[in-house]
């Protein structure tokens, strides 16, 4: 039996798939096997897998698209290993991610998974030390002490401080929560580790940077911001804390994100939906309501440029 399957799913990213596998082959331990679980991608995906021959490599491919969660699940079902662990396409794992968080695992059967930092890269693989300083921060990681996690749920889902890609899971773990949701395209791993901590999971954590996590510019376009909202919500959705800081943390974050999505809507012409859901989440700003029900009198070509002045009055948070 291998110790530890590397799930990378991908979808149109060849240029970058080929860095993740080559930062898993050159891990300095090797009792591994790598799973691409390619979503329907229609560049040249199937030919890059081709010309690798490495034994430990295999390939899961679906015809046509499948959806982000459910193409993990396929890579999730076809791996073999003792541990597991799920990164994205465009990301790395440094050469001592596996020797050092299996080491973990091994020493400490209590322990279902561990979790490391990781290092902010940009578009050319270049790491931004400035932006990976400020990144740790914000997510409370340079203030988590080394060990097991105490009250896993608040940093998993107040604080957020968890990459899930800088993360190894005991794969029987991951079984007994059922891994991913189906047909879900964003949130997923946030809702993953939040129900392995309700669910009562031991977590660990590893103050190294031991993981690559890619920064795009696109990431924070309308075209993706609009239907990451969307799935934001429908997360939210699924808690109910018996925990009441938590419970009062996970409304207001409800309300900022249908307050967000509303705008974001009505920028796009979707003014009915976005009215809806302005009403829905003023309570997390009136201010910005009431400029968003504004801007919403006015034609859509305009409301762009209105929109850019309303969106410096805070700054878009930077991914985990």
């Amino acid at each position: 039996m291998v110790k530890v399957s590397v799930c990378i799913p991908t979808y149109n990213r060849s240029e970058f798939l080929a860095e993740a596998i080559a930062s898993v082959l050159a891990q300095n331990y090797d009792d591994f096997e790598i799973i691409v679980c390619d979503d329907g991608s229609q560049d040249d995906t199937p030919e890059l897998m081709a010309s690798l021959p490495d034994p430990r490599l295999r390939y899961v491919r679906h015809s046509q698209n499948i959806g982000k969660s459910n193409n993990m699940i396929s890579g999730f079902e076809a791996a073999q290993g003792e541990y597991f662990i799920k990164f994205d396409d465009d990301d790395h794992l440094t050469p001592d991610f596996l020797r050092a968080t299996t080491a973990i695992l091994d020493q400490h059967p209590a322990i279902d998974f561990v979790s490391t930092d990781h290092w902010v890269i940009n578009s050319d693989s270049q790491r931004e030390p400035e932006l990976t300083a400020t990144n740790s921060a914000q997510w409370g990681r340079t203030t988590l002490p080394a060990g097991p996690i105490a009250d896993l749920t608040a940093r998993v889902f107040d604080q957020q401080s968890l990459q899930i890609g800088a993360t190894l899971f005991r794969k029987r773990v991951l079984d007994e929560v059922s891994y991913m949701r189906p047909n879900l395209q964003n949130c997923e791993d946030n809702d993953l580790l939040v129900r392995l901590a309700v669910a009562g999971k031991q977590a660990y954590y590893l103050p190294e940077r031991l993981m690559e996590y890619r920064f795009h510019p696109e990431q924070q376009g309308i075209g993706r911001a609009i239907p990451y909202l969307k799935d934001k919500i429908q997360y939210l959705n699924l808690y109910d804390f018996a925990d009441p800081k938590l419970e009062q943390i996970r409304q207001q974050r409800l309300h900022e994100t249908q307050l967000l999505l509303g705008l974001r809507l009505i920028e796009a012409g979707d003014t009915q939906a976005g009215k809806v859901l302005l009403q829905q989440g003023k309570s997390h700003s009136a201010q910005k309501a009431k400029i968003g029900q504004l801007i919403a009198i006015f034609p859509p070509a305009m409301r762009p440029a209105l929109f850019s002045v309303l969106r410096r009055l805070k700054p878009t948070p930077s991914s985990s």
